[in-house]
């Protein structure tokens, strides 16, 4: 990940995180969120893909603001050689991982 793409991930994941935190988000993004995270959990990127594309149909106007960064997580995870996103390789010292 290029440093300018990581912070914009993390300021918009920071925002989600607020949101969930707060209580802002509806029952139906939340549930979405989970099986998006177990998705990309398991490396299924097209199934991630397609939630992802479902909340911004659906609700947009409560995503908006963060479902971006979620998106440009779901690319940039994707396009990361395999043993990177199988939790055996570590993170670069001092960079935070999104």
């Amino acid at each position: 990940f290029q440093k300018q793409v990581c912070d914009d991930i993390g300021r918009r994941l920071t925002v989600l995180g607020d949101a969930w935190a707060q209580g802002k988000l509806s029952a139906p993004v939340r549930k979405r969120m989970t099986l998006l995270v177990q998705e990309l959990q398991q490396q299924h990127w097209d199934a991630a893909d397609e939630i992802h594309r479902s909340l911004m149909v659906d609700y947009v106007n409560e995503v908006s603001q963060w479902l971006v960064g979620v998106k440009r997580l779901i690319a940039e995870t994707r396009s990361l050689p395999a043993a990177e996103t199988d939790g055996s390789a570590e993170a670069d010292p001092g960079q935070e991982n999104p």
